[in-house]
């Protein structure tokens, strides 16, 4: 199993919308989920290594429980805070 991390920052360019057409196979645990909930992005960044979510959590304000932090990442679409995508950037070594 590899480890949370975060690859790239992105910009959503469009609306959300809703497609229930595969993207990918999905694992046999999640069953027939498509994942219909989308959105149009374009890159801002691509890190050059992953960065590794778990070091995060305790300086990131959107999450508010740092024991069950996983809870907060478990929804189709999350904005962020300003802070928090710049401390990303930061310490993935991207200039905002």
């Amino acid at each position: 199993i590899l480890p949370s991390a975060i690859t790239g920052a992105y910009e959503v360019v469009a609306e959300p919308y809703i497609d229930h057409s595969r993207l990918f196979i999905t694992p046999p645990q999640m069953g027939d989920e498509v994942f219909p909930y989308r959105m149009k992005v374009r890159p801002v960044a691509v890190f050059a290594e992953p960065l590794e979510f778990k070091p995060l959590i305790p300086d990131l304000t959107f999450i508010t429980n740092k024991t069950m932090w996983s809870g907060h990442l478990r929804i189709a679409m999350r904005e962020i805070p300003e802070e928090d995508y710049q401390l990303i950037l930061k310490r993935a070594g991207v200039e905002a």
